[in-house]
């Protein structure tokens, strides 16, 4: 999920392997098509995509390499056509930078001088791309949510010229402590890193630092550690990203609790910040730090393969699923190879059961169907903000985007998660397809995580283009509903986004997957022979910009 720091309630989920999908010849999609989705192809392929001979998968490494070749070798296998015009690639230009701050970050007072450390207490990078970069006496102050959002009547930025300061804000929107406000327990865009990020940015802030807190960020500082230590990437801008804040970091929430109480605060100003009409306050103290960067400019590849429709070739439908992580890095319990497993070898080898299952009806779908494996989503949905402005088909005449990330490994659940419920219309054809294996689907337990906005449809929703993003349930047919969220959590805090994410075809249980892949295969296939458009729903913050299309 990107994540970089993702996430999921996707994962884990009923260890039951007895039940068999009901979807058949009679419903749909004939029965040889649903059968080529299945246990033993969908171990073949984890166990490739996941394997140390990928090293982590991270864009501009032998990795990437290693692993595009693959998935362009897998789709020509399939009998699948090049995505775009004559290639499977489309090259997405990006710059690598490595920022090293200063293994001590200084934040001054009246009362005294407070030093982080860097990885324990912060992390910090720059997306400027110059070798140098610092902050010397930069003004502190704490803006609450660092949220400007007119439809909800908030704006934490309201009269206040950040220009040459230090902006200090809290994770996730507002509500997430009260359910009145924004979409109550919901999370919005405001509340990703990302939108902080861009919005302290169009502020004209100096540097920005986000306080973590295990709970609203929905993941533990292990995985801001992890993801900071490493290079980042970033598209390739004309003005190399020098409309961007000076740095951008995080710091721990005991942090921010010291620094409060040195700027003669205390831990009610998270409390009020929660409360709609805050004001900014002066912390009254200042910052710097020093950040050298090692910049690589190059490319990497979205990776693309088409079954062309026969009616309708122009419409397509897309499955998507990334296929990068996180590469080599800081090793932990003796691994470094960070090999992403379940993020996301799981959506990747259902890209290709899916496809496979396409290739084996008796007759081809109408309409075009696309599958794309993005790059640097864990970057910040990167390779999928490419695509969205460099589509290969008319967004017009996209008629919908069914996004796999982080899917079930532990067996077969009674219901579907839909993340960011209530949004389109794909949500009925995913319940049509789900009750013919006796299923349903369900909202996300516990929607403050946002994931709706942390893989990489949400780049295709934003042009307009209706987006699906399901998970593997939370009602476990063996072992009930607690114990499936008990799975989550111990995935989220012993192996999200660390070299403990391995596929393991002794303890994973396929059978979970193999009932989703056949699910979104269904409803793909039944969209693949409509002339209709699945809408928006009312309420969705992207029904208008497809109705402008």
């Amino acid at each position: 999920m990107y994540k970089t720091l993702f996430y999921s309630f996707a994962i884990l989920f009923s260890l039951s392997a007895c039940r068999q999908s009901s979807i058949s010849n009679a419903d749909g999609p004939d029965s040889l098509a649903i059968k080529a989705i299945n246990d033993s192809s969908l171990t073949g392929y984890l166990a490739k995509i996941a394997s140390d001979d990928f090293e982590g998968r991270k864009p501009f490494t032998n990795g990437e390499t290693k692993t595009i070749n693959y998935l362009k070798a897998e789709f020509e296998k399939l009998g699948l056509k090049p995505g775009n015009g004559d290639s499977f690639f489309q090259e997405v230009p990006m710059v690598e930078i490595k920022s090293i701050p200063e293994d001590k970050m200084l934040i001054k007072g009246k009362t005294g001088t407070l030093t982080l450390n860097y990885l324990t207490d912060f992390v910090a990078g720059s997306r400027r791309v110059v070798n140098e970069v610092s902050i010397k006496n930069s003004p502190m102050v704490f803006v609450g949510y660092g949220i400007v959002a007119p439809e909800y009547g908030w704006n934490d930025y309201a009269g206040l010229d950040v220009k040459g300061k230090t902006v200090v804000v809290m994770i996730n929107d507002p509500g997430f402590a009260d359910s009145t406000l924004f979409k109550g327990k919901n999370m919005t865009y405001y509340g990703r890193w990302t939108y902080k990020f861009e919005e302290a940015s169009r502020q004209g802030a100096t540097g920005i630092l986000i306080i973590h807190d295990n709970e609203p960020a929905a993941y533990p500082w292990s995985v801001v550690r992890s993801g900071w230590s490493k290079s980042k990437l970033t598209l390739q801008s004309e003005n190399n990203g020098m409309n961007r804040t000076v740095v951008e970091g995080w710091i721990t929430l005991d942090v921010a609790k010291q620094i409060f109480k040195m700027a003669g605060q205390t831990d009610a100003l998270f409390t009020e910040a929660k409360k709609k009409g805050f004001k900014a306050v002066d912390l009254k103290m200042i910052t710097s730090l020093k950040i050298k960067n090692k910049i690589k400019k190059s490319i990497t590849y979205n990776v693309l393969a088409t079954i062309p429709g026969d009616k309708r070739k122009d419409e397509s439908i897309i499955y998507s699923a990334h296929w990068d992580h996180l590469g080599v890095g800081e090793k932990v319990q003796g691994d470094s190879i960070y090999n992403g497993a379940v993020d996301n070898a799981t959506g990747v080898a259902a890209l290709f059961e899916i496809a496979s299952a396409f290739k084996k009806l008796k007759k081809s779908p109408e309409r075009s169907i696309l599958f794309i494996s993005y790059t640097a989503e864990e970057q910040g949905l990167l390779g999928s903000e490419y695509y969205a402005k460099h589509p290969v088909f008319p967004l017009a005449k996209t008629v919908a985007n069914i996004n796999m990330d982080m899917m079930g490994i532990a067996g077969k659940t009674n219901d579907v998660v839909v993340y960011g419920y209530g949004q389109s219309e794909l949500e009925d054809y995913a319940a049509t397809s789900a009750k013919k294996q006796n299923r349903v689907i369900v909202p996300d337990p516990v929607p403050s995580s946002g994931l709706y906005y942390r893989s990489d449809h949400f780049n295709l929703a934003k042009v307009g283009v209706p987006s699906l993003f399901t998970g593997s349930g939370v009602d476990n047919v063996k072992n009930g509903k607690e114990w499936g969220l008990k799975q989550v959590a111990d995935f989220t805090k012993n192996r999200y986004h660390s070299p403990q994410d391995n596929f393991d075809a002794k303890t994973w249980d396929l059978s979970g997957i193999i009932e989703d892949v056949r699910m979104l295969f269904d409803m793909g296939y039944r969209l693949s022979n409509e002339t209709v458009y699945p809408k928006w729903k009312i309420g969705s913050e992207f029904k208008a910009i497809r109705e402008k299309k």
